[in-house]
């Protein structure tokens, strides 16, 4: 699904409107009819609305849901604000509205603010064309807005919310329910804006498909269409040779958990061998917990002194290697003698940030995979999350590396530019052994000959898909990173069609 800028939003719009030979204000009512059909299945018919609109195109929406209410009896009260008359839309929606309702208010100043009680407020005040911080009085009322009412549906996106920028110093209106039209938006996948977006439902309101193939994105979010086009099924006549050899270089004494997690989690991923480079002191653990991986020991409590990865398709290195002085040669090493896609996690992260220099080393097309706390130690500070992922895209394209930025819809920047937001994954899923889990299944799908950009695509989605599966078994607060490795499984049956 391509995510697209607000002008683009607005060009798609136009082409549907052409497309279609449809006057604008029939997709209007086509976007109306969808947030009232969703509205009255998800509340009480007894209650109550009040609907604020502003004079764009979105408080037309805002009106025309206000009539659709009203004409299946329910109680609506319209409160409209603004100085300037209303777009061509808005004013058709207030003269029908006009003709069957009284109950419509102009709001000139603070004190016209209706009491709120148990209503539910709809928010039509700003639609995707915000391009400014909201007036004194639009301000106000979002602030009286947020602090009287407990359920509030905002239409498109939460009135004082940018699409394509921060939005940390606007008054936002924090919505219950976000009805959205279409497809994501950017600022619905960036933490920072939680507060206000509450519960996103996106609304098939039949914009044209022919526009979506047709215009380029440099975002998209991945859907299980995406990974069904990218995923190779198994061949009958197939051996273990066919599916690649992974190593990890993983483990140190007192934190081997992270390499059986991550080595478990590469055999789940379907690859054809694995062979865990560890500290003598985790040689028993990880025979005894992983008889199907090979082991070679370099090092005591912690790995160093390799040198060889020559046989292997891919390499991933970090989970539990600690952070020690000798790490720098380690990754000096696999950098200067392996130079197939290297995924680099977790401690070997850090010692990349202690040691910028090693980043000229780094392979070309390689895989971090950084939490954004990794992520600022690597590349700075960064003053919101839109300018982390401006920061991830520019990184990639200047190391030419995958940068897979972890948290709720991952997102991975590529170095031709493009950037993918993952939509799988809960909130279980932060627990210590998740990001090693990760590790793992990207080194095996890199190693089994999926490109790059594929293996981080695919390994993102199926790490999160198989998180969903355990957290709907056991609950969110009861996951841990093993539990994940236990669902891929089932997560691979999704999408391959088993």
């Amino acid at each position: 699904m391509k995510i697209f800028t607000v002008s683009k939003i607005k060009e798609w719009d136009a082409f549907t409107i052409q497309q279609d030979s449809i006057l604008s204000i029939k997709l209007m009512e086509r976007a109306a009819m969808a947030c009232y059909q969703w509205i009255i299945h998800h509340f009480n018919t007894d209650l109550s609305f009040k609907i604020f609109c502003g004079k764009g195109n979105n408080g037309g929406d805002g009106l025309a849901i206000a009539r659709l209410l009203i004409e299946n009896g329910h109680t609506v009260s319209v409160y409209i604000t603004g100085e300037k008359t209303g777009t061509s839309d808005f004013e058709k929606n207030l003269e029908r509205l006009q003709t069957i309702s009284d109950d419509i208010y102009f709001l000139e100043s603070v004190t016209s603010f209706p009491p709120i009680k148990n209503e539910i407020i709809i928010d039509a005040l700003f639609g995707t064309g915000l391009n400014k911080k909201p007036g004194d009085l639009f301000s106000t009322l979002i602030e009286y807005i947020n602090k009287f009412s407990s359920k509030v549906i905002s239409i498109d996106i939460p009135s004082g919310l940018y699409v394509d920028r921060s939005s940390k110093t606007n008054a936002v209106i924090k919505a219950s329910y976000t009805l959205s039209f279409q497809n994501q938006k950017l600022a619905f996948l960036m933490a920072e804006n939680e507060p206000f977006t509450g519960e996103v439902i996106l609304m098939d309101i039949k914009l044209s498909k022919k526009y979506e193939e047709k215009e380029s994105s440099s975002l998209e979010f991945t859907d299980q269409n995406f990974i069904r086009n990218i995923y190779i099924p198994r061949k009958p006549f197939a051996h273990k040779g066919n599916y690649g050899y992974a190593c990890l270089l993983a483990g140190s004494y007192g934190m081997m958990g992270a390499a059986v997690l991550s080595a478990r989690a590469c055999l789940r991923s379907g690859v054809g061998k694995l062979t865990c480079y560890i500290g003598k002191t985790g040689y028993g653990i990880m025979q005894t917990a992983m008889p199907e991986a090979m082991c070679k020991t370099f090092g005591n409590r912690i790995l160093k002194e390799v040198a060889n990865f020559e046989g292997f398709d891919a390499v991933g290195v970090g989970p539990g290697i600690g952070r020690s002085v000798s790490h720098k040669k380690l990754l000096q090493n696999l950098f200067t003698n392996f130079k197939k896609p290297i995924i680099i996690d977790a401690d070997a992260l850090n010692v990349l940030s202690e040691h910028p220099s090693l980043f000229k080393l780094i392979p070309a097309q390689s895989i971090l995979t950084p939490h954004p706390k990794e992520f600022e130690r690597l590349f700075g500070k960064s003053a919101s999350d839109f300018e982390r992922i401006e920061l991830a895209l520019q990184k990639a394209k200047e190391l030419t590396v995958y940068i897979v930025l972890k948290g709720h819809y991952t997102f991975i920047a590529a170095p031709d530019g493009k950037g993918y937001f993952n939509s799988t994954g809960n909130a279980g899923m932060a627990t210590a052994g998740s990001g090693d889990v990760l590790t793992g299944i990207i080194t095996g799908l890199a190693a089994q000959k999926y490109s790059p950009l594929h293996a981080c695509i695919l390994g993102v989605y199926l790490h999160g898909l198989a998180g969903d599966k355990a957290a709907k078994e056991i609950s969110k607060e009861a996951l841990i990173a093993g539990d994940i490795i236990k669902f891929v499984g089932e997560a691979f049956k999704e999408f391959s069609g088993e």
